[in-house]
């Protein structure tokens, strides 16, 4: 069976290295020059591979909804699977404290993974071809007959796999078009949204670029207090245009969907427990050192970049004392470390995600093969399907496992 693979990411090459060693003759189309282009980004670069523990766990990480799809290819394909495929490729992994595996460090870690990869694809016989972009695919419910390049070449297959990723991070090569060719088959899509994704703020902080608030709580309120929506315990850093790190990442989504519905705001707790109790302490210690500084006292917990003009900020000299503190002051200080105010969140840009959220409907898909319903030789795997697990190797574990059970072309 001639198979076309539209896609060289984590998911086309696991489905073309499969499909090829069953001995079908697979043609894998990238529109890019090289292979795995976001796979070598992944993880900033150092590529988070995957997650450690019981596939439970892993599972457990998805929704409700996505972890009864994924569950029959995570289980034909586990991150364990993953992990021991990669080392008899040559490359060496470890897991960090927080269960993220990534390969042993050393320059170029990312671009092995690939390499691995690319190997299995090439031992396998597959026929990759580069800069080969497809923009429409031929036919109709229930068989496809081949695909159209941009270059103005076409391309007859007696299957397709799908396996070309969603909308975020367009420079790769994924702009999302296939959300098009779905839809003009009949089949139902959601919408893309912007997932994993940096948050800007309506009043960025540019002064404080670079500055990381760690092991604390990001909530989303609707609206300056308001009711709590979503929170996420992780580090964050400040950007020029607004903030990133783990916790932004996660709540991106929740912010960009709280913003279109018109009330969102954003704070930063760095210690835990109540307002009320951090009053009590602050006003304990008010007597216990009254020659204390304020800049001083808020250094305890934050950046100390942050806390001048935080006590500035809020009417007070840099030099303000323990001993003299207003009221408002006390409570701005408060504040600070129990829900820093980072203000409302600007538009999330779906291009800057790790992912992208939405894509083919997983009810249009049967999770033990992937294959589109409806259709007897089209498939889907990876991130084109409507799946965003949280940051720490759960999305590529799902493209790899995705990949693999659509290579079976069951």
């Amino acid at each position: 069976m001639r198979v076309l693979i539209i896609g060289g990411g984590a998911a086309g090459m696991v489905a073309a290295w499969r499909a090829a060693s069953a001995g079908h003759r697979v043609i894998l189309l990238e529109a890019n020059g090289k292979l795995g282009v976001k796979l070598r980004i992944s993880g900033g670069g150092k590529c988070n591979i995957t997650h450690d523990g019981p596939v439970k766990e892993v599972l457990g990480a998805f929704t409700k909804d996505q972890a009864r799809f994924l569950r029959p290819s995570v289980h034909r394909f586990t991150n364990a699977d993953v992990i021991a495929l990669l080392r008899r490729e040559g490359v060496e992994t470890y897991t960090r404290d927080n269960g993220r595996v990534f390969p042993a460090d050393r320059p170029g870690s990312a671009a092995a993974v690939v390499a691995a990869f690319q190997s299995l694809v090439e031992r396998a016989g597959v026929d990759v071809r580069f800069r080969a972009r497809v923009i429409e695919v031929e036919g109709r419910a229930p068989t496809l007959r081949g695909v159209h390049l941009e270059d103005g070449g076409r391309l007859e297959g007696d299957a397709v796999i799908l396996a070309c990723g969603g909308a975020s991070y367009p420079e790769t090569g994924t702009r999302g078009e296939a959300l098009g060719w779905l839809k003009g088959l009949g089949v139902a899509v959601r919408p893309w949204f912007p997932a994993l994704a940096p948050i800007p703020l309506k009043r960025p902080r540019p002064e404080w670029e670079g500055v990381a608030l760690r092991e604390g709580r990001l909530w989303l309120r609707a609206g300056a207090g308001g009711k709590r929506l979503a929170d996420f315990a992780g580090d964050l850093v400040f950007t020029r245009e607004g903030i990133s790190g783990p916790a932004a990442l996660e709540l991106s989504q929740a912010a960009e969907t709280a913003r279109r519905s018109g009330a969102a705001w954003l704070g930063y707790a760095s210690v835990p427990g109540t307002p009320e109790a951090v009053d009590l302490a602050l006003q304990f210690e008010m007597k216990d050192n009254p020659q204390l500084k304020a800049v001083t006292w808020l250094k305890r917990v934050l950046p100390e970049r942050l806390c001048e003009p935080l006590v500035v900020g809020s009417g007070m000299p840099a030099e303000q004392r323990l001993k003299d503190l207003p009221k408002a002051g006390r409570r701005a200080m408060v504040a600070a470390v129990t829900e820093l105010p980072l203000g409302e969140p600007g538009s999330v840009n779906l291009a800057r995600g790790e992912v992208a959220a939405g894509g083919l409907k997983l009810e249009g898909v049967d999770p033990q093969t992937m294959r589109v319903k409806g259709f007897d030789n089209l498939w889907a795997c990876g991130e084109v399907l409507d799946l965003d697990g949280p940051v720490g190797g759960y999305n590529l574990q799902a493209a790899f496992s995705t990949g693999y059970v659509a290579g079976e072309l069951g």
